[in-house]
């Protein structure tokens, strides 16, 4: 057997050694077992024992999130009417101020048409009514005609003048309308879904936008964090307002949907006023450059959030099992007995956990090979160090 250890090491380094010692701990386990029965003079299993140690690391926490643009405008119409025109398709991208929709103009025309003659006609009554004002004006000043009827002329000049100043709005407004049936973007982005075709009837009173448009420039993730990490992040920053705190978080990343890490890192901004009380959570935004619009709104993904850690206490995740979303180790103990014993996880890195509460560091436990091991049994140790692990399987 250590001359098998001995050629794999040579071989292959670190590597070979460490997976031959489980393989050989695995064959000495299964001999034993077949050798003799379950019950007295059977020998201790050979397993590969590593002790905990505490080494400088990285941890991080990863939150799901939603991906929206910065900008998400909901393009509706301001007139009704029937759609002439579509002059984009979904997906595109636009400038602001570029035409999208064009709605039927022709009884908006006629309402501006029929509010400009109105407002001739009102501004050739205000020039009567002035032109009976200068009439009446020296006549009185010379006492030939009574001032009641130049007070009766300049009320009429004034009601004149004021129905001049309603047509002017009437025009204005049916000009307004006029424009309203030209649709343009008001910020640059991305062409969203566009429900409605050409000749299809539209108006301020549809439920459906006619698209949605969405600067991607930059996008915000919205994240939720529970109120025990959230505890832990109000109480391990330094700030007078969370506000403050909150700019003290460390650059974040977005891991995307197939696991892979989005190229740009980004940084949280801000943090709702309240909790969520139906999930207990409350929500943050982080924001994202997005020059290349790799990123689009309704993506999904997880925010990761990093934490240095001059003392992470290490423990690798196959040494480590579940039972009843509990994660235990077995821990050697006197005589090389082992117990169970659950831990608290603090985050992970890699194929490793960083332990919060459970293990103490030069503590011993069971590497692997521990599918039928059960408490109080006892273990011939192949120790293993963390070093030659973390060569293997090093630290992300």
């Amino acid at each position: 057997m250590n001359y098998l250890l001995q050629q794999a090491h040579r071989k292959h380094g670190p590597a070979g050694l460490l997976y031959s010692i489980i393989i050989v701990a695995f064959l000495s386990s299964c001999a034993s077992s077949s050798a003799k029965p379950e019950n007295a003079g059977q020998p201790a299993a050979v397993l590969p024992v590593l002790k905990v140690a505490a080494v400088p690391a990285t941890t991080y926490r990863d939150y799901n999130a939603t991906v929206e643009g910065k900008v998400n405008v909901e393009i509706r119409p301001q007139v009704d009417g029937y759609l002439d025109k579509i002059f984009v398709d979904e997906g595109a991208y636009v400038k602001a101020g570029q035409p999208l929709f064009r709605i039927n103009d022709r009884t908006y025309q006629e309402q501006l048409s029929n509010a400009s003659a109105l407002l001739l006609a009102a501004k050739a009554n205000e020039e009567k009514a002035l032109v009976e004002v200068n009439r009446l004006t020296p006549l009185v000043q010379n006492n030939v005609v009574s001032d009641v009827q130049l007070k009766t002329a300049n009320a009429a000049y004034q009601a004149a003048k004021a129905s001049v100043a309603q047509a002017q709005a009437n025009v204005s407004n049916a000009r307004i309308n006029v424009g309203y049936t030209l649709i343009s973007a008001p910020v640059s982005g991305y062409i969203g879904r566009i429900p409605f075709k050409t000749g299809s009837l539209v108006g301020r009173g549809e439920t459906q936008p006619l698209t949605l448009l969405s600067d991607v420039n930059e996008v915000y993730a919205y994240f939720s964090m529970s109120e025990i990490d959230f505890l832990k992040f109000k109480n391990k920053f330094t700030g007078n307002t969370i506000a403050d705190k909150v700019k003290q978080l460390p650059a974040v990343e977005l891991v995307l949907p197939d696991n892979t890490i989005y190229t740009e890192k980004g940084h949280v901004e801000t943090m709702e006023g309240q909790f969520d009380k139906t999930i207990g959570a409350v929500s943050f935004r982080a924001s994202f450059p997005n020059g290349a619009g790799l990123l689009r709104s309704g993506n999904t993904g997880k925010v990761r959030i990093s934490e240095q850690l001059s003392a992470a206490l290490l423990v690798p995740q196959e040494a480590t099992f579940e039972l009843q979303d509990k994660v235990f180790v077995f821990t050697v103990g006197d005589s090389n007995k082992v117990a169970s014993r659950p831990i608290t996880i603090a985050g992970k890195n890699g194929a490793y956990y960083f332990v919060e509460k459970g293990l103490q560091a030069g503590e011993s436990i069971v590497y692997a090979g521990f599918g039928r091991l059960q408490d109080g049994a006892v273990i011939t140790p192949q120790p293993l160090s963390m070093d030659s692990l973390l060569k293997v399987k090093p630290l992300l």
